[in-house]
């Protein structure tokens, strides 16, 4: 806790995993093991907090450049570096989907790097040291900007997290083959969040926005070229009551759904 009294923020990064489906866009999903620190038990995305050799890794790049990443999530381009760099490395750790390879094409079997993945995971290795050895080249061109959103202060544990949209490359496939999660599963976003008016699962507010962002379009090509407005978003505390305490834009529709006693089925020990 820094002197001030507050949580410090760390530098996190999210990478929402789209593709084309029958019934509309669907989205890569983990329901995180209960154990977390961390949203615990909680739908979400893959991703995770920036490790302190992602802000020095030299690595192979293709696509926007660093200044261009810290043009748009306004930071600098050192920070900037580390999160694109964790957006990858995060992304392969927890679901084996790897965003590198030549610099025009995916690597086309990431399951064979299954060792490399686990000592990345245990960090025994850094990307840039995994990139550099299996010759591959981080693929920027392949993740779009999507949104930034701050841990509000009232968490134990805050991050400052820019998120992150790529499309599902065709030769790879997502799994479940992570400590972190208990289930994985893909699902159209406008299914996502009818399962969170029934209840069926819980979702933070940045995870229930850009699901209900991503439901608004048809085709993945449609939502990777659809300009945005990337600022920051720090929900409000209005009255220190947690979770059903939280306010931002759109916070009335989200809180709607809490009175069917789901803080307290999800939030109590």
């Amino acid at each position: 806790m820094s002197e001030s009294g507050e949580v410090p923020v760390r530098d996190a990064s999210t990478v929402v995993l789209v593709r084309d489906g029958q019934d509309g866009i669907e989205v890569f999903l983990q329901r995180r093991v209960k154990q977390m620190a961390f949203a615990g038990g909680m739908t979400v995305f893959p991703g995770g907090g920036v490790d302190s050799r992602d802000c020095d890794a030299v690595v192979q790049w293709a696509g926007p450049d660093v200044a261009f990443w810290a043009d748009v999530f306004s930071t600098d381009e050192s920070s900037a570096r580390a999160l694109v760099c964790a957006a990858v490395r995060e992304t392969f750790e927890e679901c084996g989907v790897l965003l590198a390879g030549t610099a025009d094409a995916v690597h086309d079997d990431p399951a064979s790097l299954f060792g490399e993945r686990a000592r990345l995971e245990a960090k025994e290795i850094s990307l840039s040291e995994f990139l550099d050895a299996q010759g591959l080249v981080l693929r920027a061109d392949l993740l779009r900007p999507l949104a930034h959103w701050i841990t509000p202060k009232n968490e134990t544990r805050r991050y400052d997290t820019r998120f992150f949209l790529a499309a599902m490359p065709d030769a790879q496939e997502a799994d479940g083959e992570t400590s972190e999660a208990a289930e994985t599963k893909w699902m159209t976003a406008a299914a996502a969040i009818a399962d969170w008016d029934a209840g069926t699962h819980f979702l933070l507010p940045p995870t229930w926005t850009q699901l209900r962002s991503i439901a608004a379009f048809d085709t993945v090509d449609d939502l990777l070229v659809a300009p945005r407005d990337i600022a920051p978003i720090e929900p409000k505390i209005s009255d220190g009551s947690g979770v059903a305490g939280l306010r931002f834009a759109d916070s009335d529709s989200y809180l709607a759904a809490l009175a069917d006693g789901r803080v307290e089925k999800n939030f109590s020990n």
